[in-house]
């Protein structure tokens, strides 16, 4: 009998070291040279969710260096603005909020109205701000990458890949340092509340420096990360996580790895082969009630907080540098 038990413990140790993460995109680039250190699916075109806010703030950076708007400009909310879906600010038609509390917004809480904002303040309508981030993004060499709304929100039409998404990343770094630490802001202050930051990588992993999540039951559960140990600095994208914390463990496991040196130099990202996009997945069935639209699974759960009774009040913000 005991040897029968030992046979049995031994056999269900064997199955759990093979148990692997289900179906998913990856890939980790060093933010230095563009290497591709480890990928998987790295083509295969997925939902971006709101990692599609990340080529929102790379078109307002690049608005604010050309003179079109400034930081600390006031921006009004639209009716289309305000009646976005969470995850958002609860702002009301008419409200007002700077370029900066809505770039802090976007970082932090994934907020669906800021983003709006954001949107038609620079291009009237939101659906004439996609047209100009899918141009962006083209231009940029993200060529499988497509949007039609400016926070992510489910559409069949807009698809990205987690090469792309690494480009995106890549040049979000190297083109705008002056601007790069706001993604790792751990909490803002709006209208009189401190809000705290949903990112659980950006908060507790040695060396992180921020970035941005994303869910949609369409695209499971995403996260492009960047973090910095011994004077190296590495570019991490997770596309379609099982959970919240899968795709936190897939991000601190190849992020891990890489800065122990465990992954050989595949390709570079600039001469990596992208075009076996194919169709996106549709990642999770959200049919048991959570809404497919909702974002940032963080925020149902009690944390996001409405505050659109109070003043006004100037954002601030604290930065990981």
């Amino acid at each position: 009998m005991k040897l029968f038990l030992l046979i049995l413990n031994a056999a269900c140790l064997l199955l759990a070291s093979q148990i692997s993460y289900a179906r998913h995109a990856a890939i980790l680039i060093d933010a230095e040279n563009g290497n591709v250190l480890h990928e998987v699916e790295a083509a295969q075109s997925w939902f971006p969710a709101s990692l599609t806010k990340m080529m929102t703030l790379y078109v307002t950076f690049d608005a604010i260096n050309n003179g079109e708007i400034h930081l600390h400009e006031t921006m009004f909310a639209s009716h289309h603005a305000a009646s976005q879906p969470q995850s958002h600010l609860g702002l009301r038609h008419g409200e007002k909020i700077t370029v900066e509390e809505a770039i802090l917004a976007i970082v932090t809480r994934s907020a669906n109205d800021a983003t709006v904002v954001l949107a038609e303040h620079l291009a009237v309508t939101e659906a004439n701000f996609a047209i100009r981030m899918t141009a962006k993004a083209h231009s940029m060499g993200m060529y499988n990458t497509y949007f039609v709304n400016s926070t992510g929100l489910p559409n069949d039409w807009q698809v990205t890949t987690a090469h792309d998404m690494a480009l995106l990343a890549l040049k979000l770094y190297r083109d705008f340092p002056e601007y790069y630490g706001y993604f790792g802001a751990h909490s803002f202050v709006f209208k009189g509340h401190e809000l705290n930051g949903i990112n659980k990588f950006t908060a507790t992993y040695n060396g992180a420096e921020g970035m941005k999540t994303g869910f949609t039951c369409n695209s499971g559960y995403n996260l492009v990360s960047s973090a910095s140990k011994n004077g190296r600095r590495l570019i991490g994208v997770i596309l379609g996580g099982q959970t919240s914390n899968e795709r936190y463990n897939l991000m601190i496991n190849q992020m891990d790895r890489g800065f122990n040196g465990d992954y050989n130099v595949i390709t570079n990202l600039g001469t990596m082969p992208t075009n076996s996009a194919g169709l996106p997945p549709h990642q999770l069935d959200c049919a048991s009630g959570r809404a497919s639209h909702h974002d940032e699974s963080e925020t149902h759960h009690g944390h996001h907080h409405r505050t659109n009774k109070t003043k006004a009040h100037q954002g601030r913000h604290k930065k990981r540098h």
